[in-house]
């Protein structure tokens, strides 16, 4: 970079057309790509000080005369020299394009530095956004330095590791900020210095505080809890982030022939904490803005609302999935420096892209941004997780159910349901809530709106949900409708699903429907005790069903596979009873397949051992005794 292209840079950084406040120049260091080579090639100690030299000479020179800041630097053992060049305000500034060269109105245009009288609308444009210093860089007459804490300030310093915490002098610290400003023969503050360093800049500003209010899921809306964040912005914004990270529920849910397991949150906290910081940087905090920054926790979504809507030129079709949104002045250009240095905020709406792509990954629906025509507010609201919608729903009918209003707790399922017809969790309580009120055509109409709406994968679980209130209801007809679902051909069914059929149908009295499931249920059935202990009983009765059809093959090879599983739930960790009754099953079955009286006098006494209570074990044992004389 030569000279004078650091010059009009410089001029290009102080005019500030997008109200970043200006940016920085690093002399000493390549650039390949956008990115920085290091080690910097760096400059001696001659060059250093000629090139200080050279941009403080040739800034005065500038239209009107500017000065940035210079920062010699250490990088790697090797000098390099940092140009702050902030936002003037004094701009518009021209310089140089050259050593003989006429002064021109120089900009920045992404990362290029442009001619803005080459650019029409941007020169008008710049007349026009530098007619006035940006209310968060201008200058508070009514408040003194001392309402900025010298404390703040030097945590802010050790938060970003600036340098700048060495200086002794405070004056001197805000001096080099730009957090103060000199009028007359005193200092004043600057506005974005009180924002982030005083004890309560809400003194000042009202609106300068975060209001979280969560609401219950009743007919009333109730508010459940109500919280106030005040002090400096960065404080505001770390301690509302802190209380929302323990509003974050988060959910493990296993996968089906996967060793891994698919994670979700009702809200992503990167979601959440872009939302929160765009709604802090891009408000207003002048005096006649009264209301705070709005977080409102519903059961189904996230509000945040910020005043008043966004600066002139972005419009509602920039806040879509895939838009980008103009290049429009920002503003607030200190409060965004502040936040960026802080590694929260990156600048003109870019943490939209990151909102959605937060709520795309998690498996939320996607966030929605609006504001009103006269752009008096600007509203985000990110949907939960929905899945956490059916499970909150079902934690607030359980609580109404405790308050014996049962009514109500129907109706607050109904309406989850209503507004989500592809939840299985949701499916499956609307079924078991209609069945509790005798009404099985209902629970039918459910199954049949999720098979529409809700994923393939999910059926069979709200499936079982039917058949199983189905055989509830103690009905011929109910237990017929029951068992010709579970005749279906359904290749869905497998895994825990398949397990959870079986079971209906051994219940239902139908072995063979039951065993056709335990089969499909395949590995998963391994490693379930009670499946088990279950299928081993399935095929102890259909060895009943052959030895009465006198067919001895099918009874004895269902009699040695019985066996088998239960010697295998033996060896699994599960409870002392279950254990109990698979050595009881291991006993009986022993006894059909004709194996020595002490292999089945052993395997009564371990059941009575792990369950000395259960009369049936030591019944069945002498029966045994009785018969062997």
């Amino acid at each position: 970079m030569t000279g004078y292209q650091v010059l009009k840079t410089i001029c290009a950084f102080a005019n500030d057309y997008h109200n970043l406040n200006g940016g920085y120049i690093v002399i000493g260091v390549a650039e390949e790509n956008s990115r920085a080579v290091l080690p910097p090639a760096g400059l001696s100690t001659v060059q250093l000080e000629k090139a200080q030299q050279w941009i403080r000479g040739r800034c005065n020179r500038l239209d009107p005369s500017y000065q940035p800041v210079l920062s010699p630097e250490k990088i790697d053992d090797r000098h390099v020299l940092v140009v702050w060049a902030p936002a003037s305000d004094v701009r518009p500034h021209r310089a140089p394009g050259g050593a003989n060269g006429p002064l021109r109105y120089w900009i920045r245009v992404g990362s290029s530095t442009v001619d803005a009288e080459k650019r029409g609308d941007m020169m008008r444009g710049l007349v026009e956004q530098t007619a006035r210093v940006p209310w968060d860089d201008r200058r508070s007459l009514n408040t003194r330095v001392e309402d900025i804490r010298e404390a703040k300030v030097r945590e802010f310093l050790r938060d970003v590791r600036s340098g700048l915490i060495d200086e002794p002098s405070a004056p001197e610290i805000y001096r080099r900020m730009r957090i103060t400003d000199r009028v007359n023969d005193h200092e004043v503050p600057r506005n974005a210095g009180l924002l982030f360093f005083s004890n309560d800049p809400a003194n000042w500003f009202p609106g300068a505080k975060i209001e979280v209010v969560q609401f219950a899921a009743d007919r009333a809306g109730e508010v459940q809890e109500e919280r106030i964040f005040g002090g400096g912005l960065f404080d505001q914004v770390r301690d509302c982030l802190n209380y929302l990270e323990n509003f974050a529920t988060h959910h493990l849910q296993k996968q089906r022939n996967r060793s891994q397991v698919r994670s979700w949150v009702n809200y992503p906290l990167p979601a959440i904490r872009e939302t929160l910081v765009n709604a802090v940087y891009h408000r207003s905090y002048d005096i006649d803005q009264l209301e705070p920054t709005k977080v409102y926790l519903y059961p189904d979504r996230v509000e945040i609302t910020s005043y008043p809507g966004p600066v002139p030129g972005i419009e509602s079709r920039h806040l879509a999935v895939g838009a980008q949104p103009p290049a429009v002045p920002a503003r607030n250009r200190r409060i965004g420096e502040f936040l960026k240095e802080l590694g929260l905020a990156e600048g003109r709406l870019t943490g939209l892209p990151k909102v959605f792509q937060a709520m795309a990954d998690n498996g939320s629906p996607t966030p929605r941004f609006e504001f009103d025509e006269q752009r008096t507010y600007f509203k985000a609201t990110l949907p939960a997780h929905p899945e956490y919608r059916a499970i909150t729903a079902l934690r607030d009918a359980a609580h109404l159910r405790t308050l014996g209003e049962h009514e109500d707790a129907f109706r607050r399922i109904e309406s989850a349901w209503l507004a989500n017809q592809a939840s299985a969790v949701l499916a499956s309580e609307m079924i078991r809530a209609y069945a509790e009120r005798h009404e099985l055509d209902g629970a039918e109409e459910v199954l049949r709106v999720f098979e529409e709406n809700g994923p393939d994968r999910a059926v069979p679980h709200v499936l079982n949900s039917l058949i199983e209130v189905l055989i509830a209801a103690n009905g011929i007809g109910e237990k017929q409708k029951a068992l010709e679902l579970l005749s279906q051909k359904r290749p869905a069914f497998f895994g825990q699903d398949a397990i959870d059929a079986a079971i209906l149908a051994r219940r239902a009295k139908e072995p063979r429907i039951a065993h056709r499931y335990f089969e499909r249920a395949g590995e998963t059935v391994y490693a379930d005790a009670r499946a088990l202990l279950e299928f081993a009983q399935t095929k102890m009765h259909l060895s009943g069903i052959a030895h009465r059809k006198k067919n001895s093959d099918s009874n004895r090879r269902f009699l040695n596979e019985a066996r088998t599983l239960l010697e295998r739930v033996i060896q699994l960790d599960t409870s002392p009873t279950r254990h109990a009754w698979a050595w009881r099953e291991l006993a009986r079955t022993l006894n059909w397949l004709r194996a020595p009286a002490k292999d089945v006098e052993d395997a009564y006494g371990r059941a009575i051992k792990l369950h000395p209570d259960e009369p049936i074990f030591t019944k069945e044992l002498q029966k045994f005794k009785d018969s062997q004389h």
